[in-house]
């Protein structure tokens, strides 16, 4: 999910590109030719599947494409956009199954492209990356092992990006950015989407408890640069055989980068236990098994475990809250919009009414089990 730092800017963001002007984009921008394209779900930005049809240049290339229209708002920062490509051009390098990046006609990354409505012209930037082969996670059942690697993966992806070096890089510093975990006290400001009610009174006490038990530990925390959005549609899944019990499946894509921010390896499992909560049957067991495979990469110290509770239910805010805001401004996509609602309330309540100890005991102790070679 790709989102501007000003929650408050949306109404005006999102492109309204139809599939006749996304196809003619295509053509014009990148070269290729459109067979079909139909469009995919977005926050705030607009995404297209796109086939295109072979010629005698393209022979060997491939032929499903995602086109990336970028808000009016995150188009005015093109050089954030230009390191996410970087960025997923070294991991897929780095043999991470990422998007290839393809280039315009022109031989740059990316495109700004300008509409007129009549009232205003708006600029957007325009992306085109290789379709990734997979279903979501949020659509199969996720097992302990299934878990174990997500969190694996995070941790290797936080640890590859530390080799990662670009002249720019520094624009992912986001301070003020809503999505940055470290940034949960911001959500004061749109809890009237929540009204007066239950959920509103857990929000405000994890905010205060957040900056009390959590910003003043930040100093605490090592740094790196996060991927920030590991969630449970972003993490695409391919069946590797088939048994009476069910698929084993591998992590066959990653995909969104317009969340990356300067931030704390510790929020990167923090972001993933949340996600990969969802749609868990046994939502309060997920913690320990995406633990166990993040620690294998890197094992967090016990500052940084002390605030992992805290950091899961903060993320929980942030996607509640954003998610009440945002379908006050963008009713038309609320289906999109509140895939976390539908089980975050009931997960974020049951953690909250739990307590820290209790949380954590059950998500250590399976962590714990790996150690032994038994995983619970």
């Amino acid at each position: 999910m790709s989102r501007g730092d000003d929650l408050q800017s949306q109404p005006l963001t999102k492109p309204a590109f139809s599939e006749t002007q996304a196809s003619a984009l295509v053509e014009s921008v990148f070269g290729l030719k459109v067979s079909k394209i139909q469009p995919l779900p977005s926050y705030d930005d607009q995404n297209f599947h796109v086939c295109v049809s072979r010629t005698k240049d393209t022979t060997d290339g491939p032929t499903e494409y995602v086109l990336k229209i970028s808000n009016t708002e995150s188009s005015k920062t093109p050089e954030l956009i230009e390191v996410q490509s970087h960025i997923i051009m070294f991991l897929r390098a780095a043999g991470f199954p990422t998007a290839s990046v393809c280039r315009t006609k022109g031989d740059n990354l990316t495109s700004l492209v300008s509409t007129d409505s009549g009232s205003e012209i708006a600029s957007y930037l325009v992306r085109l990356l290789t379709y990734l082969p997979g279903r979501p996670i949020a659509e199969i059942p996720i097992s302990p092992q299934l878990l174990y690697e997500i969190g694996r993966l995070a941790g290797k992806l936080d640890k590859t990006l530390e080799k990662f070096h670009h002249p720019k890089l520094s624009c992912l510093r986001r301070e003020n950015f809503i999505w940055n975990l470290k940034n949960v006290p911001l959500l004061e400001k749109y809890l009237y989407a929540l009204g007066q009610s239950r959920n509103r009174e857990i929000v405000t006490q994890v905010i205060q408890l957040f900056k009390g038990e959590v910003l003043t530990k930040l100093g605490d925390f090592r740094e790196c640069v996060n991927h920030g959005d590991l969630n449970d549609h972003n993490i695409l899944v391919e069946a590797i055989k088939s048994a009476p019990e069910g698929a084993t499946y591998h992590v066959s894509g990653i995909l969104d980068f317009g969340d990356m921010s300067y931030g704390y390896y510790v929020f990167e499992v923090a972001i993933t236990i949340m996600y990969m909560m969802i749609e868990s049957k046994s939502p309060l067991h997920v913690g320990g098994h995406v633990l166990a495979g993040f620690e294998s990469v890197i094992p967090l110290t016990p500052v940084e475990r002390g605030a992992l509770f805290l950091l899961v239910c903060g993320r929980f805010c942030q996607s509640l809250v954003i998610a009440a805001h945002s379908c006050q401004l963008h009713p038309e996509n609320k289906e999109y919009l509140m895939i976390t609602a539908k089980t975050g309330w009931k997960h974020l309540q049951q953690m909250f009414d739990m307590g820290q100890e209790a949380v954590e005991e059950i998500w250590f102790q399976t962590a714990r089990s790996y150690d032994s070679g038994i995983a619970m």
